[in-house]
């Protein structure tokens, strides 16, 4: 369901997603409004749903998971509810960072990340190809992140 969101709401969106960490006093003058209503539109945007959650981008190289891969996994079987077993299973595997359906040929797309190619390659042979109606794998792996934008929605474009 979409919502009504002014323009205030949609300045409160796009700041947030730069620093998710701004104070509420910060935030209201960088978008012109005392702190009093823009605390209780924040609350609304995170009541309403649309503010999913705050968190802390780590850098994963720096924590020792040196690997960012791609899976794109096809299924034996496409039923909803083998389409629904596959993602709660993604949800069971830390390596997964990430899990895409998909139309068209491949049926998910996963987002990988582990500490080298060993432990990589280990999940997608005892685990990966392994579980119930996976047909086939194919991956790719990561050469650099090229370009990476916090949030999920191009908020220029919005409002």
């Amino acid at each position: 369901m979409k919502h009504n969101l002014d323009g205030i709401d949609w300045k409160i969106l796009a700041e947030l997603q730069k620093n998710g960490r701004i104070t509420n006093v910060e935030l209201a003058s960088k978008v012109g409004i005392s702190a009093p209503p823009c605390l209780r539109r924040v609350r609304a945007l995170e009541e309403g749903g649309i503010i999913e959650g705050y968190f802390a981008q780590l850098n994963e190289k720096k924590i020792g998971h040196d690997l960012t891969a791609f899976a794109m996994v096809s299924l034996t079987a496409q039923s909803e509810v083998d389409l629904v077993n596959f993602e709660k299973m993604t949800t069971q595997w830390d390596l997964v960072r990430e899990c895409y359906m998909l139309s068209g040929e491949i049926d998910f797309m996963l987002r990988c990340v582990a500490r080298d190619l060993t432990e990589f390659q280990d999940f997608v042979v005892k685990e990966l190809t392994a579980a119930p109606n996976v047909a086939g794998v194919k991956t790719s792996l990561v050469i650099r992140r090229s370009k990476w934008l916090a949030g999920g929605a191009i908020l220029e474009l919005a409002g």
